[in-house]
């Protein structure tokens, strides 16, 4: 592509104490802006200064949702090199749900190029903090001013970006999650397996529910019989089942996530019994009663993998492994973040370099 490039005139001040940043709050001074037209395709690609974006109050995405997103990362290793973790999963990803949403297909290689643009522009941006990092958010939106349900004619393709610190502030802390019984996110053949806003917005519900029971994440079952395990609101879940490694298998309802991917490619190298089968909560209830459920964790880029402490079904509450972080869960988290931050080599062929 033929990028242009107008770096701004008045950078921001960076964060001086990184490890006050919090996730989601702060961004870069540029930003990644491309447009679509039919007939034309994605054309005027360019890096600018981080600004508002003027839409009519007609777009459609505010009206009918259609729209996508992907999130990943750029680490800063202890020599200082800069290093992203798979990104073409990630822009892979983004074309799966681009064509279930019917939106043109964005060139893995084009989105690729867009990336290394900005973050080479906002380099100095990336964390230096152990743990922290530049969270990466391309999107695509419909733009057209137009009241009718039918896929867009204009789009946007953007990606922002936001200095982000460590997700575990004080370590690698086990979480605590609710099993909802009453809403569903998702069901086959719907939007499920794609990163769209609806998605994340059908489970604000349940997410508020968790809250108010003091739990920070909901378990979400499937929304036919309301007894398979499917996925965590932000994370793909895992369970350690008398030493083996089970999954929920990707069925259309489910976000193919790419830390799932890693960890089960992980799991196999070191010849772990790993499992993708549809798997009930009863199933994971009778598995802790006779002392079985070893660990429970969820998979994602935020976390990269969150321990969980204590599970809630219904007046269940389960405590897993006292609590603490299994021996598993700790050795897929050393692994991957030693990774991606350059701690340890990368035998997976996973890292790309800035």
């Amino acid at each position: 592509m033929n990028i242009r490039i107008e770096k701004t005139t008045c950078p921001k001040a960076k964060p001086v104490d990184e490890s006050q940043l919090g996730f989601g709050k702060v961004f870069t001074d540029h930003m990644f802006i491309m447009e679509y037209d039919t007939g034309m395709g994605w054309h005027d690609a360019r890096v600018v200064p981080y600004q508002e974006i003027s839409l009519s109050p007609a777009a459609m995405v505010f009206h009918y949702g259609q729209e996508i997103f992907e999130g990943m990362k750029a680490y800063r290793t202890p020599d200082g090199e800069i290093q992203f973790f798979r990104p073409e999963e990630n822009f892979k990803r983004l074309n799966q749900s681009a064509e279930r949403l019917v939106i043109p297909e964005l060139p893995v290689e084009d989105a690729l190029e867009a990336l290394h643009a900005l973050v080479e522009v906002d380099k100095d941006w990336v964390p230096h903090n152990d743990g922290a990092s530049l969270y990466i958010r391309p999107f695509i939106i419909a733009v057209d001013p137009f009241l009718g349900v039918r896929p867009g004619d204009k789009y946007l393709f953007m990606i922002i970006l936001s200095p982000s610190g460590a997700y575990y502030s004080t370590g690698l802390n086990p979480v605590d999650i609710y099993v909802e019984t009453n809403y569903v996110r998702a069901v086959k053949g719907g939007m499920g397996y794609t990163k769209t806003g609806g998605n994340y917005a059908a489970s604000l519900a349940g997410q508020d529910e968790a809250h108010k029971q003091n739990y920070s994440q909901v378990l979400w079952l499937d929304g036919v019989e309301r007894k398979y395990i499917e996925e965590v609101g932000a994370m793909n879940i895992m369970f350690v089942i008398d030493g083996e490694v089970v999954t929920p298998e990707l069925q259309g309802s489910i976000l193919p996530g790419i830390t799932r991917k890693s960890v089960l490619e992980l799991c196999r190298k070191w010849g772990m019994k790993v499992s993708e089968r549809r798997i009930t909560i009863q199933e994971i209830s009778d598995a802790y009663d006779a002392g079985k459920l070893q660990e429970v964790f969820g998979t994602g880029t935020a976390a990269v993998i969150s321990p969980v402490g204590h599970l809630k079904w219904g007046d269940k509450v389960m405590e897993i492994n006292g609590n603490k972080i299994g021996e598993i869960s700790q050795k897929l988290y050393d692994t991957m973040t030693g990774m991606q931050y350059g701690r340890l080599p990368d035998d997976m062929g996973w890292i790309v370099k800035l």
